[in-house]
């Protein structure tokens, strides 16, 4: 007889992460596209497999969805290259010039905003930013105006919110990276003649690449998605994609409707992850 062979340990391990995917990813994005092709007709939602919803989003009158989206694109990719340029300087200073019994101090110093709650950090910075905020203040003081200028509502406060969030999580991603790269290549390139500079830029930032990745990859999803930072600092000034969704959601109960902006905001996402793909590793080197 034909032995039965049971499924491993290895494979019964993967089961709850599985299910976890199954229940709270899967079939929610399949019930949210199915909803992207129902219709609200009367205050009920019919599911007529119709691309209506899809149609509206392109040929609205005013553009609205259009540029809402382009925004969210602009703002997302502004605040993801200024995280890393941000973050680069302080994961490589953290990895090669801090000693190594002081590191693990230094990264708890760099996740202590992950521990302040993120609709804080948002009203934070707006008050930072108001016409009556330290920032102005300091620049009535110095001269350099004479009268406050409001810097919050805008896009220039949701970058600078955004930064100050994702800039940390980038840091741990490419220090994480940096940590993984041995010495020996760098001792390697010196003894082949290179000075630092040539090191860093031929053997240390291309190795560190993965992390970048991930990282900026993190940052262009969570960023583009976000909601909460964009309406407490960006105001109605602009208005990005997620703000869009929720309107849909909150003002006009068009659940369809908000469903199709949501199912084009994970083709964005999607597009994002295909451009990151072949660089999406963290592997020892």
């Amino acid at each position: 007889m034909p032995k039965l062979k049971l499924p491993g340990l290895k494979s019964w391990g993967l089961a709850p992460a599985l299910v976890w995917t199954l229940l709270f990813f899967i079939l929610p994005l399949i019930a949210m596209l199915v909803m992207s092709f129902s219709a609200r007709i009367e205050g009920k939602i019919e599911l007529v497999w119709t691309l209506d919803n899809y149609r509206a989003f392109l040929t609205r009158a005013d553009g609205t969805f259009v540029g809402a989206l382009w925004n969210s694109i602009e703002v997302t990719v502004l605040t993801t290259i200024i995280s890393v340029l941000v973050a680069y300087p302080l994961a490589y200073i953290l990895a090669y010039r801090i000693p190594k019994n002081w590191q693990r101090f230094a990264l708890v110093l760099t996740v202590l905003p992950f521990w302040t709650s993120y609709v804080v950090r948002s009203y934070s910075w707006l008050l930072v930013l108001s016409e009556n905020g330290i920032i102005n203040q300091f620049l009535l003081w110095s001269g350099i105006l004479d009268t406050p200028v409001g810097m919050g509502n805008s896009r220039f406060a949701t970058v600078l919110g955004f930064v100050h969030f994702f800039a940390m999580l980038l840091t741990l991603t490419i220090y994480a990276n940096l940590v993984q790269i041995k010495e020996s290549y760098r001792k390697a390139a010196a003894d082949l003649g290179a000075n630092g500079w040539q090191a860093f830029w031929h053997v240390t930032l291309p190795l560190s690449l993965p992390g970048v990745s991930v990282g900026a990859f993190l940052t262009f999803v969570l960023a583009i998605g976000d909601y909460i930072t964009p309406q407490i600092l960006g105001g109605s000034k602009e208005m990005l994609l997620p703000q869009a969704v929720m309107l849909q959601i909150g003002r006009q109960a068009d659940f369809p409707l908000a469903s199709a902006l949501s199912m084009i905001l994970m083709l964005v996402i999607t597009a994002a992850f295909l451009v990151f793909a072949k660089r999406l590793k963290m592997e020892r080197v």
